[in-house]
């Protein structure tokens, strides 16, 4: 922490990375204090697990809360959680907003990117991401599967008028989304079971009929790509295709969101083909 130095007591230091380290009499008087206020549960707890409370209450239907709202999903008393997220805060892992919510910062999103894998694809793809956008002017993504979601590395704007919902870090269904459905054509049998037991409809046209979206990615194996139509959101398509390690599995998907996909399928199709290829490329180097 800025005028902190790694090696004193008291308070909560988060230097350079993943170091949560609070020692010293500070630290024993608060669990004192927890203990007399009534709360045996959070007794016991390490800083650092009391951190990662606070950064796993958020998820895809909590992008966003108050203090009192995070205190609570984190279980630990309201004064604890105001010392700790202070103390996010002044890091970079949690953003306060005017309205008084906080929200994930930005230097949690730059440590994600260092995970194995998803900083290499990113940095490779960005160039190529930026080649189709200028081809075809239209939103262009690079996504990964997270689980049984759809994590987005990268974006680039387009200019058309087309409802996006998908932001740089945020989550999306699999099978809503035209990555998704790439992602979850190569995803393994349990992950591909969890997705098709639990089709929710986002959209009048989202398909939540299991044998009907199985269909779906058994053409994504025979064709190369996959589509949605207004599955995600009113008013937008997409196409997608996958990006493959030298080993030949699939390890992202790049696509695009444009108003239709009536009259430019094949060419928006050949030109993330292209662009794929270029990324795996790029990969085995």
């Amino acid at each position: 922490m800025p005028g902190q130095q790694a090696g004193s007591t008291g308070g909560v230091h988060l230097s350079d990375g993943m170091a949560v380290i609070e020692a010293g009499r500070g630290y024993a008087s608060t669990e004192r204090k927890d203990s007399v206020a009534g709360n045996s549960a959070t007794a016991g707890l390490s800083v650092a697990s009391r951190v990662l409370a606070l950064l796993g209450a958020f998820d895809a239907g909590h992008r966003a809360m108050t203090l009192s709202v995070l205190s609570r999903r984190a279980g630990m008393p309201l004064p604890t959680a105001h010392r700790l997220v202070k103390e996010l805060v002044e890091w970079g892992a949690l953003v306060r907003r005017p309205s008084g919510e906080y929200v994930v910062g930005r230097r949690v999103w730059d440590l994600g990117l260092l995970a194995p894998g998803q900083a290499g694809v990113r940095q490779v793809a960005s160039p190529f991401l930026n080649d189709i956008y200028g081809a075809t002017l239209a939103t262009v993504h690079l996504a990964v599967r997270d689980g049984s979601q759809v994590l987005y590395l990268d974006r680039v704007s387009g200019h058309a008028s087309v409802p996006v919902v998908s932001q740089i870090g945020s989550r999306l269904p699999l099978h809503a989304t035209g990555v998704g459905k790439v992602l979850l054509a190569y995803a393994p049998q349990e992950v591909m079971a969890e997705v098709l037991s639990n089709l929710t409809r986002i959209t009048p046209y989202t398909i939540v009929h299991a044998g009907r979206l199985q269909d779906q990615l058994r053409r994504v194996h025979r064709e190369g790509f996959a589509t949605t139509n207004e599955e995600m959101s009113l008013g937008a398509c997409s196409v997608a295709v996958p990006i493959r390690a030298p080993d030949g599995d699939v390890v992202a998907a790049i696509g695009m969101v444009v108003p239709s996909l009536k009259r430019d399928r094949p060419r928006h199709v050949a030109a993330l083909q292209v662009a794929a290829q270029g990324v795996s490329r790029s990969l085995s180097r």
